[in-house]
């Protein structure tokens, strides 16, 4: 096996400790072009740590850090499996991303948006290499707790309803997730995930544990907890929508696809809830998305409807369940932030996100007409996408599981899922000109934002109100690099759909040991690798 011992001393622990200090190097210097090179490297570093972690884990080993040297069990510990590792390569990817497009739409000019960023990365990386509850607690409210302030930065009016909504919605999840927390200490002792395999058997260990289950479906936008999700995401930056899409509802879901599968035995009633809730989520999202007027709202349902998707398969067919749910959560998480990187750039340049205010935009936007073609394809699930194998992924283990209601909701879906981006590409790029639709097609409660207000959040780069026009942030030498970020994604799903042996490979071993937990129990309470 690879030798692993400079992961286990301070590359793991590095995760989380690298994007901290880049926070506080970064508002040390303020808004510079050092610390907007910071925060490129950063995510660049995890990656960097994320692929020596895939090589050491591919063969299905763990890797372990027991922080202080205290034995397993007992100490804070963090743990790296396959799976963390691939969504640790998967996010710093994500936020690389993220940040170009976000420098070139100004947002680089905050002094509080790097470090805002670092923060809120820092909590998202830890939470995928904790090994306790309580420490996975603390992480997501590391995340969350920037979020805030970067749902909230433009003082427009709306955006503070939006983040006061979001702030509730957040702390209300909080709650919950420590009230359940607490029952699971004062019951078992230990909120140590490896201690707790199994446990779920116990009722007062399952429902307790159910309780920090529902806290992390609200975070994960899970119907009937969703709602908060389309009333907020769109309300902030283009820029902070696709940062948020690609980052904190994941938390949720990795959280619950790792709880699942330790502390779960199969055919619990918790599976049950589990399938009902994502079936919900799948056909509310899509629904949810086909009546939409605006570009970020729509896409903010199709949200909704993918971690339907995403965690179907962890009640089904065991390993190939698992797998495809760690292949649907990379593929979702690229082709999501792809396509709301896009979206974003229209809104940046039309200078608003409200469908029946576009149309016929390809000739004077190619390459962002062509990202959003690639990226709606790729979420519909055409080959040779990722999104194809992705959804045959799901579709062959609800087969290998009996499961005909989740064949048909899959194959519906899909269906409005294509009918939904046929909706948004014909109303942005190919349908009418806007200057040729009739008055009556733009919405009656759309609103123009007064010029005061429009230069005070083009200052930031930051969307006023859904319904009204995103102004485009000052002209920078970033500015060329709008569409790109966008399309680089986009092309990401494309090879992978064309070339998909090596990841397929890949969460099919992660799939194998989030099924059989045995080696991740004995790593970490062994306190080895």
């Amino acid at each position: 096996m690879t030798d692993v011992s400079f992961l286990t001393t301070w590359v793991l622990p590095a995760v989380f400790g690298v994007p901290l200090f880049a926070a506080v190097a970064t508002f040390i210097l303020g808004a510079r072009w050092a610390s907007r090179l910071i925060g490129l490297l950063v995510p660049i570093v995890v990656f960097v740590i994320a692929v020596l972690l895939i090589v050491a884990t591919a063969d299905g080993s763990v890797v372990v850090a027991q922080i202080a040297g205290w034995p397993g069990g007992v100490s804070i510990a963090f743990v790296g499996d396959l799976f963390s590792a691939l969504m640790l390569a998967a996010t710093s990817v994500m936020v690389f991303t993220c940040l170009v497009f976000a420098y070139s739409a100004g947002l680089g000019m905050d002094r509080w948006f790097i470090p805002s960023v670092s923060i809120m990365t820092a909590g998202v990386y830890g939470a995928f290499v904790t090994g306790d509850l309580f420490n996975l607690f603390v992480m997501v409210e590391v995340a969350l707790l920037p979020s805030y302030v970067l749902m909230s930065r433009s003082g427009v009016l709306t955006a503070l309803r939006s983040a006061r909504l979001y702030l509730i919605v957040n702390l209300t999840a909080s709650t919950l997730f420590l009230a359940g927390l607490g029952v699971v200490y004062g019951v078992t002792g230990t909120v140590n995930l490896a201690a707790l395999a199994g446990l779920g058997i116990f009722p007062v260990v399952g429902i307790a544990v159910g309780v920090i289950m529902m806290a992390m479906m609200l975070k994960a936008a899970l119907v009937p907890t969703h709602s908060w999700l389309p009333a907020t995401y769109p309300y902030t930056s283009p820029a902070v929508t696709a940062l948020f899409s690609g980052l904190l509802t994941k938390i949720g879901a990795y959280a619950i696809v790792r709880i699942i599968s330790i502390v779960y035995e199969p055919g619990q009633l918790i599976t049950v809830i589990v399938i009902a809730v994502c079936v919900a989520s799948m056909i509310v999202g899509v629904l949810g998305a086909l009546g939409e007027g605006t570009i970020r709202g729509g896409l903010t349902f199709q949200m909704v409807s993918g971690m339907g998707y995403i965690l179907v398969g962890v009640v089904l067919a065991g390993a190939v369940g698992m797998a495809a749910v760690v292949f649907y959560l990379i593929h979702h998480m690229i082709v999501m932030t792809s396509l709301f990187l896009t979206g974003g750039s229209v809104e940046h340049e039309e200078r608003t996100g409200v469908v029946g205010r576009l149309g016929g935009l390809a000739k004077a936007h190619p390459i962002a007409a062509f990202a959003f073609f690639l990226s709606a394809a790729s979420l519909v699930g055409l080959p040779p996408f990722s999104g194809f194998w992705a959804k045959l992924g799901v579709l062959t283990a609800a087969v290998d599981a009996g499961s005909a209601l989740v064949v048909v909701v899959v194959l519906l879906v899909s269906v409005g899922t294509l009918m939904s981006m046929l909706k948004l590409g014909t109303g942005v790029f190919w349908g009418l000109p806007k200057g040729a639709r009739e008055d009556e097609d733009t919405p009656s409660d759309v609103t123009v934002v007064a010029d005061t207000t429009a230069g005070r959040a083009g200052a930031t780069g930051t969307a006023i109100d859904i319904a009204a026009a995103v102004e485009a942030p000052p002209m920078t030498r970033w500015r060329p690099f709008l569409v790109f970020p966008g399309l680089a994604l986009a092309l990401l799903s494309l090879g992978i759909g064309i070339f998909p042996e090596w990841l397929l490979d890949l969460t099919q071993t992660a799939g194998e040991s989030l099924n059989d937990t045995a080696g991740y129990v004995t790593a970490v309470l062994g306190g080895g690798s």
